[in-house]
């Protein structure tokens, strides 16, 4: 699909006459900050560290979790730098992104490519040569797949984008658990899915309040191309999913009373506001009265939840 086009907004610039390495060294700091998305990196080492408790059926070594929680940051940084420097156009564009250090000016194009590129090489070396080569490989696997399958290939093209290309923000459940055991097993696998069918449920809120920011550049998200009635629907479908794929791991043997207590406990909430959200969308519910945000909301929280009770639940057993 082609970008649609359109104006920028003069807002949205600060001014190029000065260039980049020119302006204040904090702002510039800041900016670089920023390309790395900290807020969403956040959510990734939340899904990371638990994750290692329950590989070592204990507390894992402390300079482990540091060098691993440093190596995914690194990694999604570089990748979300690589993301900011494809989408800058349309970055441009959107109202939620017109504030981002390509789109003022504070950091250059160019910067921003080197920058990412850096964090790339640097993040593969640092888990490969203190970690293990195996979470070297699976985060650089999810970087690639962010910015070549995700952002240049999915996300201008399908609504299902989303879907398939939440699968590199899957990816740190399996890098805790490698970086612990230097292998894979079916645990890391059952929170792979849980975050893949809980990535579209996840985002689809947020992309039914900012729809006009995609319409207006062309991304078809699915809340673009489809009414609220089958975006509500889908949620429902892959959150029943989710939450019955989240309580696998008690029967496979992983975790005990305490996680399958959080996990339905949480579970049921999330699809208590998922139909609630179909409803409203039933009733044809616009503006404001959708109320779309709460689910989005929860789903923050409710990842927190479980994955908390995944780092506790082995000292409960």
């Amino acid at each position: 699909m082609c970008v649609t086009a359109v104006e920028s907004r003069p807002a949205g610039v600060i001014g190029t006459s000065q260039s980049p390495s020119r302006r204040p060294v904090g702002a510039r700091v800041m900016a670089f900050v920023a390309l790395t998305k900290p807020r969403i990196i956040e959510l990734l080492l939340i899904t990371t560290v638990p994750v290692m408790f329950l590989a070592q059926q204990g507390v894992p070594d402390l300079g482990l979790v540091l060098l691993t929680c440093l190596g995914g940051y690194l990694s999604a940084g570089g990748a979300n730098a690589l993301n900011m420097y494809i989408d800058r156009d349309i970055d441009a564009l959107m109202d939620r992104t017109s504030q981002r250090p390509l789109v003022t000016g504070m950091v250059s194009p160019r910067e921003c490519l080197a920058f990412g590129i850096t964090l790339a090489v640097v993040s593969t070396l640092l888990f490969g040569l203190t970690v293990n080569w195996l979470s070297a490989w699976l985060a650089l696997g999810a970087l690639l797949f962010y910015v070549v399958v995700y952002t240049m290939v999915l996300k201008r093209r399908t609504s299902q984008n989303i879907v398939w290309g939440g699968i590199a923000g899957c990816m740190p459940v399996l890098i805790g658990w490698s970086a612990v055991t230097d292998s894979l097993s079916w645990a890391p696998v059952v929170l792979f899915l849980v975050m893949f069918f809980w990535t579209p449920p996840h985002y689809w809120p947020l992309s039914m309040k900012v729809r006009e920011d995609y319409a207006r550049v062309g991304v078809p998200m699915l809340p673009v191309i489809a009414s609220n009635k089958v975006v509500a629907k889908q949620i429902v479908l892959y959150s029943w999913v989710m939450v019955a794929v989240s309580l696998l791991l008690t029967p496979l043997g992983y975790t005990g009373w305490f996680y399958t207590t959080v996990a339905l406990a949480a579970g049921g909430w999330w699809l208590w506001e998922a139909h609630s959200l179909q409803n409203r969308a039933k009733a044809e519910t616009t503006g404001g009265k959708l109320k779309e945000m709460r689910l989005f909301h929860w789903s923050i929280t409710y990842v927190s939840l479980l994955f908390v009770a995944v780092a506790v639940d082995p000292f409960l057993r």
